[in-house]
Formats: C-alpha cells, sequence, structure tokens
C-alpha cells in the first residue's frame, strides 16, 4: 500500500498563502492556488471543504499567537499583584511596544492576511473581534484596581473598547503599510507617547 504523499499539505498552504496575499479573497482562485502546489483538486477536497476554511487553516497559527497572547495578560493574578505592579501593566514602554512590534513582525503574513484580505471570510472584522476580547479581559483589570482603591473611577467600557480600537488600529497600521520591522518600531514608540494609559484609567 502506498504511503500518502506528507508533502501535499504543506504546499497547498504555501501556495494559498502566496494566492492570498495577492489579491482579494473573492478573486483567489482554488484552481491557481491547486496548480501553484502542483495537486489535483481532488486532492484539494479530501482537505478542505473550500476557499474560506482554506483560509482559516492559513491563519490558524497567528490566531493561535493572538489567543496565546490575550491568554498570558488573563493569566496574571491580578489580586495578587501590588498597586505598582497593576499599574506597570498599562504602561507603554520602547520593551513592551517591541514586544508587540516583533509579535506581528515574526507573523508578518498571518496579521497581513487578517487586516488586509480577510473580507468575505469570517475574519473581516479581526480588528473588532479582538479588540472585543482584549476589552473584556482588561475591564477586569480595571475593576480589580477600583475594588482595591488603587483608581477612584472605572472607565466607561464602551469609552474602553474605542480606546483600545485606536490603539491596536495604530500599531497595526506599519503592517497595513507595508513598513519594515525598524519604522514600525520608530512608529511605537511615537504610539506610547501618545497612549498614556496610566493616566486614562487614573492611576
Amino acid at each position: 500500500m502506498a504511503k500518502p504523499d506528507e508533502s501535499i499539505d504543506p504546499r497547498i498552504l504555501e501556495s494559498a498563502r502566496k494566492e492570498f496575499l495577492s489579491k482579494p479573497f473573492d478573486q483567489v482562485s482554488l484552481r491557481e492556488i491547486c496548480a501553484q502546489a502542483n495537486v489535483t483538486t481532488g486532492a484539494f477536497y479530501k482537505r478542505y471543504k473550500n476557499k474560506e476554511e482554506l483560509f482559516d487553516a492559513v491563519v490558524a497559527p497567528t490566531l493561535a499567537l493572538v489567543a496565546k497572547y490575550s491568554d498570558q495578560r488573563e493569566s496574571i493574578s491580578y489580586d495578587r499583584l501590588s498597586a505598582k505592579e497593576l499599574q506597570l501593566i498599562w504602561e507603554l514602554t520602547p520593551d513592551t511596544q517591541r514586544e508587540i512590534i516583533d509579535m506581528l513582525y515574526d507573523n508578518h503574513d498571518g496579521f497581513r492576511l487578517l487586516l488586509c484580505h480577510a473580507e468575505g471570510t469570517r475574519h473581516a472584522n479581526f480588528i473588532h473581534d479582538f479588540v472585543n476580547d482584549v476589552t473584556a479581559r482588561s475591564y477586569r483589570f480595571i475593576e480589580e484596581a477600583h475594588r482595591r482603591g488603587i483608581i477612584d473611577d472605572v472607565i466607561d467600557e464602551e469609552e474602553l473598547h474605542m480606546l483600545l480600537t485606536a490603539y491596536w488600529s495604530t500599531m497595526f497600521e506599519p503592517i497595513v503599510h507595508g513598513l519594515p520591522r525598524e519604522k514600525a518600531i520608530q512608529h511605537s514608540n511615537i504610539v506610547a507617547k501618545l497612549f498614556d494609559w496610566t493616566a486614562v484609567l487614573g492611576f
């Protein structure tokens, strides 16, 4: 019995990545993806139902990274942190900004797909969905800070969502505009000066 060709999946995904990056989602041809991957459409349909499921597979590693980033922040035991440690979480420094830029640029193509080529897929509202999650997680942190008397007032959740949308949209812009990593780092340092979260939240 012949062994299955284990090179087919990587070839399909690599071909799909290039095609999805090169044009809008609705203009991408599965036939062209298969041709570039040197596989038959039959081999493709044994693995994926349609073009959207293939897009999901291509961006899956990036989405897993985003989930890991959010989970790491969620795993922090806020109730065990000192007031100063709680404040430091929201201070934007060159190091914290660099971590975000490195995350984006180490996974450049995945974020580029989600930000610029996801129209027509279930990821079309990637920024909005991501910020919704970040807002919910951040709000629990803010409520804990208020409960402990570290901040006097709790920012309105809708207001927080709008501000976080502005912050993350600005951080994603270098990917959207095709800037090199070094320019993105410079940009992120300016963003850090623009968004003084400790002042906004009342630390």
